[in-house]
């Protein structure tokens, strides 16, 4: 990872560089979105494309039906997930959507469970592999897809801490050697009214970025219970939110979608440090493992500027999801695309707006089968450690550069994997427990 002045000395130029990429790209993506299915005229057209899918929760199904509606030469082949019943679970649901159930081709041999199924889901002949499984696992799986030479589609965070994002970084760099596309599920960079939202403030709609508001304040969100046969491992994992191992808490679990959108803005430069507050006031039952459920982290830029964000997953509180962006002539408000300065003229995007879900699978097959490789792996991995770093922050209290964080070299979770009863891991508590 370059440091921050190696990075700095390139921002201008890849911010650019994106932003013209964003267009073409925006332009490719409004004329398919009249017609999502749309084949491109290429060689490899006619050619079935076979998908496997590892982890099969609701982004993993999801992710799924919109890889086989991006593109009608493609079939499901292979699913896994840790356990059977959610494997089986999605196949059933996968298939359950009409428009794609004709393209699902995966038979009972081809369905695997434990903690190896994404091996078998890899070798099983596919060409493009989906990871939905939670975060902690994404580094290795990712690392032998690639090894394997497989096309990825993998979604967000792409770790729980520094060392898997330093993993995710170096297997980005032997996937671009392969010439693999890789996309991530930072779906926001595929939205058209952001993007174009994007594009104007780039051209100096708002004058020069000052400062951003950004926010990820949800409610809560789903807890699946306990069994008496569970071991802890099982309850822990089918229950993987609330433990940081597994997710990474929620500002990288959720909310890095907001601190991917503030980065954007900012040319994908990394921030030089970050003071964060956080804590749990409506999770302080033992059920919600050791995550938090609210932070507060203020980032300092090289250039600058500074991102003041929130984030939180607590019930009956307000919920708003956006960035606003302060200039020197004006302002802006990312998702709800619109641009307005003092004098009163206001800007809203009115153009089409396809399913972001569905467009960056749109694109990504498009540059396999244009052997015009995707490649986020800049960004995927930056936003990443900025999510950590804004963690890492809160979780000790104390402020932190990014040269030392991104140094970090915990490894979060058990060092082998088994149907066994894992540590209930401790709860943070800034200044007195500091854990990664």
């Amino acid at each position: 990872m370059p440091n921050n002045s190696s990075a700095n000395t390139a921002s201008d130029a890849s911010r650019r560089d994106f932003l013209k990429h964003s267009v073409a790209a925006g332009s490719l993506a409004a004329t398919l979105a009249a017609n999502p299915i749309a084949r491109a005229a290429h060689s490899g057209a006619d050619e079935t494309m076979r998908v496997g899918l590892v982890g099969c929760g609701g982004r993993g199904r999801g992710a799924a039906i919109d890889a086989l509606t991006a593109d009608p030469n493609t079939k499901l082949v292979a699913v896994g997930d840790a356990f059977l019943d959610r494997a089986e679970g999605g196949l059933e649901a996968i298939q359950f959507e009409d428009s794609v159930a004709d393209r699902v081709a995966v038979d009972k041999d081809h369905v695997f469970d434990g903690f190896d199924n994404f091996k078998k889901v890899i070798d099983s002949g596919v060409d493009v592999v989906i990871l939905a499984t939670p975060p902690h696992f994404r580094p290795e799986q990712f690392a032998y897809a690639v090894e394997k030479g497989k096309h990825v589609f993998i979604e967000k965070p792409v770790s729980v801490d520094m060392a898997g994002a330093a993993s995710i970084a170096e297997t980005c760099k032997l996937a671009a050697s392969k010439g693999l596309s890789i996309v991530s599920g930072l779906c926001w960079r595929y939205d058209l009214g952001v993007r174009e939202t994007m594009k104007r403030i780039e051209d100096g709609a708002i004058g020069e970025i000052v400062a951003i508001e950004s926010c990820y304040n949800s409610d809560t969100l789903w807890h699946r219970g306990d069994k008496a046969d569970w071991s802890r491992m099982e309850y822990q994992l089918r229950n993987w939110l609330y433990y940081t191992w597994l997710s990474g808490d929620i500002i990288a679990e959720q909310a890095i979608h907001s601190l991917d959108k503030t980065a954007w803005l900012l040319g994908d430069l990394s921030p030089t440090k970050a003071m964060g507050i956080g804590g749990r006031q409506q999770r302080t039952d033992p059920k919600y493992g050791n995550v938090f459920d609210h932070f507060t982290v203020f980032y300092e830029y090289p250039t600058g500027q500074s991102v003041y964000f929130t984030c939180r997953q607590q019930h009956k509180c307000t919920q708003r999801v956006d960035e606003i962006v302060h200039g020197t002539k004006g302002k802006a408000e990312i998702l709800a695309n619109r641009i307005w300065n003092p004098s009163g003229s206001e800007w809203r995007y009115d153009g089409p707006k396809p399913s972001m879900y569905l467009n960056e699978h749109v694109e990504f097959f498009k540059s396999i089968r244009d052997n015009e490789p995707i490649d986020n792996g800049h960004y995927m991995v930056n936003s990443t450690r900025i999510a950590h770093l804004g963690r890492m922050a809160a979780y000790s209290g104390q402020t932190l550069s990014w040269d030392e964080a991104i140094a970090d070299p915990t490894r979060l979770g058990p060092d082998q994997y088994s149907w066994s009863d894992v540590p209930e891991p401790p709860v943070a508590i800034p200044g007195v427990l500091a854990k990664a």
